[in-house]
């Protein structure tokens, strides 16, 4: 198994190292749960999930996509009825001084956006979903 380093860069971000790749990770939450952004994807951790110390991430069946922390939308690159591919960047937030891709867990179909640019958005809010 490898290592991993993690190294706090504060204000909730994080550097995590494999000794040859390195990621930057936002992390923002509540008691309930945390929100995990890395790479344009983002994870919601529960508290159950938590407490055992294991990861629940969304499953390919979930139809929103959210946003990691509070931040301002600055760009949409979708529109309703897309079809778009896994990873492509979807809408683009600000947070922190920071632009956050967020980018589609999966390939499929647009099926609402709920944000416009502009807008401040809220962790656990969906800002598109996808067809079922």
């Amino acid at each position: 198994m490898d290592k991993f380093s993690v190294e706090s860069i504060g204000d909730g971000w994080y550097l995590v190292s494999d000794g040859t790749r390195r990621w930057r990770v936002a992390v923002a939450g509540t008691a309930k749960f945390d929100w995990v952004f890395v790479d344009g994807q983002v994870a919601r951790l529960d508290a159950v999930a938590k407490e055992a110390g294991r990861k629940r991430s969304r499953g390919r069946g979930d139809a929103g996509v959210m946003s990691p922390m509070p931040a301002t939308v600055v760009a949409i690159k979708a529109v309703a009825g897309q079809a778009v591919s896994q990873g492509e960047t979807l809408i683009v937030l600000e947070a922190m001084k920071m632009e956050l891709p967020i980018k589609a867990p999966r390939d499929g179909v647009i099926k609402a956006l709920h944000c416009a640019k502009g807008d401040l958005v809220q962790p656990g809010v969906n800002l598109l979903e996808f067809e079922a």
